[in-house]
């Protein structure tokens, strides 16, 4: 029998952790970051299909504040930023690959999908 998951009582772990990657943007960047670290700015830009710079940039100040991502800036111009994965950021590595094993195992041949699987880092 498999281990019962759902705890009505206590909601909130769930919840909780639904806040920290809910959205279309916060699970694609976590995934860029758990692929190769660090992260500049332009290479997550261009490696999530559709993201705007002001969506992309409110979406790494939210992962940060949420101590899930850090930022690193250069004091030189033009400006370098790069991202990684806090060791909170990187506990959510085994909830990642648990997804994309999911989608290993159900992902139909042919069906669509927005991006390529390797990323392009820029590093």
């Amino acid at each position: 029998m498999p281990e019962k998951i759902c705890f009505v009582s206590n909601k909130e772990p769930f919840e909780y952790t639904l806040s920290i990657i809910s959205g279309k943007w916060k699970l694609k960047i976590i995934y860029l970051l758990a692929c190769t670290t660090p992260v500049r700015y332009g290479a997550l830009k261009k490696n999530i299909a559709g993201i705007t710079h002001k969506m992309l940039s409110t979406q790494l100040k939210e992962l940060e504040l949420q101590e899930i991502i850090t930022r690193k800036e250069y004091p030189q111009v033009p400006p370098k930023v790069e991202y990684s994965l806090t060791p909170k950021g990187q506990s959510l590595i085994p909830v990642v690959i648990a997804m994309c094993d999911w989608g290993k195992v159900n992902f139909k041949a042919g069906q669509r999908h927005e991006e390529s699987a390797e990323p392009d880092t820029g590093n």
